[in-house]
């Protein structure tokens, strides 16, 4: 294999990891959303808030 065809393979990989630690930080933070929604703490905007917790 000569030097560019090397480089254009290992510039293809590296590529392809990118993609595949994007993906995973993308899933990690909508999962981190959705756990921090669920648990109601969303803030002032209501988010995540279930009536029932309102009531004594």
């Amino acid at each position: 294999m000569d030097s560019s065809a090397l480089l254009s393979h290992l510039m293809a990989d590296l590529a392809f990891k990118a993609v595949i630690v994007l993906v995973a930080v993308t899933v990690l933070a909508l999962g981190m959303v959705l756990l921090w929604r669920r648990a109601g703490r969303g803030g002032d905007r209501g988010i995540g808030r279930r009536p029932e917790a309102d009531e004594p």
